[in-house]
């Protein structure tokens, strides 16, 4: 008898045992794993209320056979970004070219958390010196305009404080532009859609745009004749480009504001 209540204890530890294990093992607890991971499986109760082979890797939210604590043990966690540095400057001097700033990521996503933005954005931009520091030449080319919010980045006071020239505005009756300008997707073109055939438009010339020597902008139609069809190009989008007429140059800009550019 001693023997029987012997192997019986043993009996029971074993069992003890064997249900502990099957406990630990059982869930997603520590189990958690990225992409799809046909090895990152355990027995258990499914989200679908069927007892078996269930898993803890990412896919299985689409493949709805995660482990009814999938959501619990693996919540998840969404790309976490930092915030946009400064702006750069332009990539080449006298001319229409880009800026660009960017962001890193914190943190990355997990168990099938928001994925990571775009970190990098471009816009368009103009530098008005040269390599040398010198201010560049005017030419005879197209009105290169941008977003009035470009504009909004610039300084309204020289270094000493003093107030620069406000500039004047524009306005022309937009005759043609080209259909690339609708079909621009990045966040700092999104302007560009606006830009309607027939529509009047405001376009503001300040400094540094406005040369101080001219007192006008390039393309702004100061020195063509009445009437003249002129030509434009978006800065940030080269084959966004067209055709307008000059009507009379104001004080200020009174067009609404998907209307209203700024020669750059």
């Amino acid at each position: 008898m001693m023997g029987s209540s012997v192997e019986f204890a043993c009996l029971l530890l074993m069992l003890s045992t064997l249900g502990k294990n099957l406990l630990v093992s059982g869930g997603c607890s520590g189990k958690c794993c990225r992409g799809r991971d046909l090895i990152c499986f355990t027995k258990d109760w499914r989200m679908d209320r069927v007892f078996g082979t269930c898993y803890c890797d990412e896919s299985c939210v689409r493949t709805k056979d995660c482990c009814f604590d999938y959501f619990t043990e693996c919540p998840a966690q969404d790309c976490a970004v930092s915030d946009w540095s400064f702006w750069s400057g332009c990539a080449k001097h006298c001319q229409p070219s880009v800026r660009v700033r960017v962001r890193h990521v914190e943190q990355r996503p997990s168990n099938s958390g928001e994925p990571c933005p775009s970190l990098e954005q471009q816009a368009g931009c103009r530098e008005y010196r040269d390599h040398q520091g010198n201010h560049c030449g005017l030419n005879s080319g197209p009105a290169f305009i941008a977003s009035m919010e470009f504009g909004k980045g610039r300084r309204r006071h020289d270094s000493y404080g003093n107030p620069l020239d406000p500039g004047f505005c524009v306005e022309f009756t937009l005759k043609s532009r080209t259909p690339h300008c609708t079909v621009e997707n990045r966040p700092h073109t999104h302007w560009m859609r606006y830009i309607t055939e027939g529509f009047k438009v405001c376009v503001a010339c300040e400094p540094p745009a406005m040369r101080n020597n001219s007192g006008n902008c390039q393309g702004d139609g100061q020195e063509s004749d009445k009437g003249a069809l002129l030509h434009w190009q978006a800065v940030g989008n080269p084959q966004c480009r067209g055709t307008w007429k000059k009507m009379q140059t104001t004080q200020q800009c009174d067009c609404p504001p998907q209307h209203s550019f700024v020669f750059i």
